[in-house]
């Protein structure tokens, strides 16, 4: 099992590329910075250097909110492998306050008190190799 975090939970080290550094370097300083297309003005999630949409490959990097609302969730209270002695935990699709959907983990509270349309704000799980996890708690 990884080394876990300060909410209890694995902190595997993420992979980083060219395309996904900005993101992760604002993560060990605690920031959540995404890309922005050009051309649309979506928010692109996974963050990386492109827009997929059509007539832009531009993005802009923006500080986001690190608001959200939970849009689904579910309790896991039993998993085989290496997050079985994290269980329960909350496994979410939290809907940020600039439009993406994030798969994520709910943290920092009763995992049966966490509800589809709760607000939450991101904060930062440090991994042993500096990069943190983006995580959300109930605001």
């Amino acid at each position: 099992m990884s080394e876990l975090g300060q909410f209890g939970l694995p902190v595997p080290p993420p992979t980083v590329n060219l395309e996904t550094q900005r993101f992760w370097d604002a993560t060990a300083e605690g920031r959540l910075v995404l890309p922005r297309c050009d051309n649309s003005g979506d928010v692109v999630w996974y963050p990386r250097e492109r827009c997929d949409g059509p007539g832009s490959n531009s993005v802009t990097w923006f500080e986001a909110s690190g608001r959200g609302t939970v849009y689904s969730c579910t309790v896991t209270r039993r998993i085989p492998g290496s997050w079985r002695k994290a269980a329960p935990f909350v496994l979410a699709y939290v809907e940020l306050e600039e439009g993406p959907r994030v798969l994520t983990n709910i943290v920092g509270c009763d995992p049966e008190t966490v509800h589809i349309g709760q607000a939450v704000q991101a904060v930062f799980d440090p991994t042993p190799d500096g990069p943190a996890l983006l995580r959300f708690t109930p605001a």
